[in-house]
């Protein structure tokens, strides 16, 4: 065994004893299922919307505007989880993320419903990474596998069900109904976490709490010039244009004032010592690789299956929603490898068997069954549910209670920092290979809207266009495949053979825990 797994080692904080755990974790998945769904639930109504408000040519910023918030909150919301504890940021995070969609509901034309998706991301920043570090918080290492399973099983949930609801909602009812269904939940999950979470007493008394808010404010501004450059390059405008080149640049310059700020602070927003630990700095590169690979399955594949297979949309969401199914399901019985063989070396595994089935979606036969790529993605959820949960459990288990917030928002971050630069770079790909093969310029989204009115086309004119989708869809496969590589490589490299997670009884002082590997023991 190369990571022996020591009994009681980097146990849950002491807070919410373990008989009423049973309330909180139905208030985590209340909270995480607010978060999961609201990010599926408004694409099937986007047309009522639309139909209603106006505003088609910017209604994508519904999407792109909520990202941008929960993106850039994350490290700061992680932060003050360890400066002031995760009870008040998870409250004050469900507040806002209610108080968001009340104003949603109540929205009188696109752009303050854009607005107001705004400041439903700014709670759901809270909501992902508080709920992730206190599921941590309340469990040990050896029961840890569960709560992140339960969660993991939520965002599966959501991604089948929040299509169909907003739908449902939309059709049959209002499509102001999908903001307002939010409140009853939230209220449940907030009453529950006022009630039964209790959080330990901080082991340092603190005379003053100093607040980085330049240094938030910073990382705020950074996050949102590079999101936009990169959600809005190559749609809104042309990559090499005036506003994406300004953008990135204006980027550039605040993420160099971001480090000096950072560098400077007393309290650091996102301290030095995450980069310098070799165990957080590898699993952040590692899942920002993950974030990066995911656009692949989760955009791509729906158009491939009703562009190429010629499926209805319910049918393309089977394909896809198999790979939710099995992804909760490996990382629930994870722990049985990791505690045998070590979490780098499970998630070893995990992500050679995911490079695997990536790179052998292009040798799927044109125009092949539904069966071959449901079956990949069924196989693919599986290895990315052993190469995901114990680098977020390792990683957690690695620090003391009083940096876990900040520890677990840094991972966050960069699985979104992944997500977005990948759905920027496969469009550009896609795009590239449609227009290579059909001789004209295009997008993939464009092109499938044309498969959908088959009687515009001819057969020859049909083929073309649905051999031009899959060759696309292939490049971004081998693309993910590339990622899932770097990430392998990041794992083999970078990342310490044995993760140092803290005993039982360690009790470490943030300001002197630069890089605590003595101190530490295998897990």
């Amino acid at each position: 065994m190369t990571e022996p797994y020591v009994k009681g080692a980097a146990t849950a904080a002491p807070g919410t004893p373990p008989a009423r755990r049973g309330p909180v974790v139905a208030a985590l998945m209340l909270g995480m299922g607010l978060a999961a769904i609201d990010g599926t639930i408004v694409s099937t109504a986007v047309p009522q919307i639309v139909g209603d408000l106006g505003g088609l040519a910017v209604f994508s910023w519904l999407f792109s505007g909520y990202l941008l918030a929960v993106t850039v909150t994350l490290p700061v919301y992680g932060k003050l989880s360890d400066t002031f504890g995760r009870k008040p940021v998870l409250i004050a995070g469900v507040v806002l993320f209610l108080v968001g969609s009340l104003l949603c509901a109540a929205a009188w034309n696109m752009a303050s419903l854009i607005a107001f998706r705004v400041v439903q991301g700014l709670g759901g920043g809270a909501l992902q990474g508080t709920i992730q570090t206190i599921a941590a918080d309340l469990y040990p290492l050896k029961e840890r596998p569960r709560i992140q399973a339960k969660l993991s099983s939520v965002w599966a949930a959501s991604s089948v069900a929040g299509p169909a609801a907003g739908g449902l909602l939309a059709g049959y009812a209002d499509w102001r109904w999908i903001f307002l269904i939010n409140l009853p939940v939230g209220a449940v999950a907030l009453w529950l976490i006022v009630k039964h979470l209790k959080e330990p007493a901080r082991t340092t008394p603190r005379a003053r709490v100093r607040i980085d808010w330049a240094g938030a404010l910073a990382i705020f501004a950074t996050g949102a010039l590079l999101l936009t450059a990169l959600v809005q390059g190559g749609v809104a405008w042309p990559w090499l244009s005036a506003p994406s080149l300004g953008l990135l640049a204006g980027a550039a310059a605040l993420g160099a004032a971001t480090v000096a700020i950072e560098r400077r602070a007393a309290e650091p927003i996102i301290p030095g010592w995450v980069w310098r630990r070799r165990t957080i700095s590898a699993v952040n590169l590692a899942l920002g690789a993950l974030g990066l690979l995911m656009v692949a399955p989760t955009v791509f594949l729906p158009t491939y299956a009703q562009s190429v297979l010629g499926l209805g949309p319910i049918a393309a969401g089977f394909v896809l929603s198999v790979m939710t199914l099995s992804w909760p399901i490996s990382a629930a019985f994870s722990n049985r490898i990791y505690t045998r063989i070590g979490f780098r070396l499970t998630a070893v595994i995990g992500i050679a068997l995911a490079l695997v089935l990536l790179l052998a979606f292009p040798f799927l036969p044109f125009p092949g069954e539904p069966w071959q790529p449901a079956l990949l993605m069924l196989l693919l959820g599986a290895a990315l549910g052993l190469f995901q949960l114990p680098l977020i459990v390792g990683v957690q288990s690695t620090v003391p209670y009083e940096e876990r917030g900040t520890t677990t928002a840094s991972v966050l971050f960069c699985r979104q920092i992944g997500q977005t630069v990948g759905a920027a770079l496969f469009g550009a790909v896609a795009n590239g290979v449609l227009a290579a093969r059909l001789g004209g310029s295009g997008d993939l989204d464009t092109l499938a809207r044309a498969l959908d009115a088959p009687g515009s086309l001819t057969a020859g004119a049909m083929d073309a266009l649905r051999r031009a989708v899959d060759a696309a869809v292939d490049y971004v496969f081998v693309g993910a495949a590339g990622a899932a590589a770097l990430a392998l490589l990041v794992l083999l490299t970078l990342a310490p053979r044995r993760f140092p997670v803290l005993k039982e009884d360690e009790v470490v002082e943030p300001a002197k825990t630069a890089e605590p590997h003595s101190r530490l023991a295998d897990g």
